[in-house]
């Protein structure tokens, strides 16, 4: 596999040991990636996870706007194959049908379940209790193209999105090492997929990470599972903004949602169907702390309001 020329495309730390692996094991030719961006409050050059890892192994990176402004370099380049990983940007049919071998990309569920940008995010908000990895040929629909292989895993019930995308990123990892080797051989499956039973996912927003507690506890639960522990779901007390990195739910019956209770120890809201109590937490301005440090700094007898 060695001599197999790659072009990978990538961008967050989901993608970082897929690209080690190839790098390690076939001859990754470049690296394109999304553009730099002005991070923090001294809006410092930040690179993607994945354009570090192509210039810590000398590999030419590239970061269009738009990728088929890429066209000609990567026509030039005639690459065996494209893998692709949470690139985040669509793929134009002339630029997938360069490589012989095809564009493959690593999908972080079983599909046709969860098509899309945020499948995992999809799979915890959801409550499912199994997700997995699908590798694909790449066509012109959103991840419309045929199955080559897939592996299903767990969703523990202590899984956030941290937890489960490493988890993930591991078993895409594993299973590219499995079926690469039969793509260039020509030995790899070919299935359709099943569109009548297709899902779809949608880009995350920020309204998303906003908590309603009038909902049940255990899709608020989800919820902050979802977000944790970036970029963190959120509500407001007395207009500040508060994250929350972790909680748990007790069912009980409940007058009205929405209601601080707090205790010596505890610090919870009222749900639709119980409270939910904070564990760990991140106001604005600070950092994440646990429940103890948070209720530290509470007025006992100051009137709180949840929004």
């Amino acid at each position: 596999m060695k001599q197999t020329k790659v072009i990978f495309m990538g961008t967050p730390n989901f993608s970082v040991p897929i690209l080690e692996y190839l790098v390690e094991n076939t001859n990754v030719v470049l690296v394109v990636t999304k553009p730099d961006t002005f991070e923090g409050r001294k809006k410092e050059l930040t690179y993607s996870p994945i354009k570090e890892v192509a210039l810590k192994n000398n590999i030419d990176v590239i970061t269009p706007n738009k990728i088929i402004d890429a066209f000609e370099i990567i026509s030039e380049i005639n690459p065996d194959i494209i893998i692709t990983c949470a690139y985040g940007k669509i793929v134009p049919e002339s630029i997938l049908n360069i490589p012989k071998l095809g564009s493959i990309n690593v999908h972080a569920s079983i599909l046709p379940q969860y098509r899309g940008a945020s499948p995992i995010q999809s799979a915890i908000l959801n409550g499912d209790k199994k997700t997995g990895i699908t590798i694909m040929y790449m066509d012109k629909g959103m991840d419309t193209g045929d199955i080559i292989s897939y592996e299903e895993i767990n969703i523990d019930i202590d899984d956030n999105y941290q937890t489960l995308s490493s988890k993930l990123s591991l078993l895409g990892t594993n299973l590219l090492a499995k079926t690469l080797p039969d793509i260039i051989n020509h030995k790899n499956n070919r299935i359709k997929q099943d569109d009548s039973k297709a899902t779809y996912t949608r880009l995350i927003t920020r309204e998303d990470e906003k908590i309603n507690f009038s909902q049940n506890g255990k899709d608020i639960i989800n919820q902050i599972r979802t977000f944790s522990p970036n970029p963190g779901a959120y509500f407001k007390l007395n207009d500040k903004e508060i994250k929350i990195i972790k909680a748990s739910f007790i069912a009980q019956k409940i007058a009205k949602s929405n209601e601080v209770v707090l205790t010596k120890n505890t610090f919870g809201i009222t749900c639709n169907d119980g409270i939910i109590n904070l564990e760990i937490v991140k106001p604005f301005g600070k950092n994440e702390m646990n429940i103890k440090a948070f209720l530290n700094g509470i007025d006992k007898g100051k009137k709180y309001v949840v929004d």
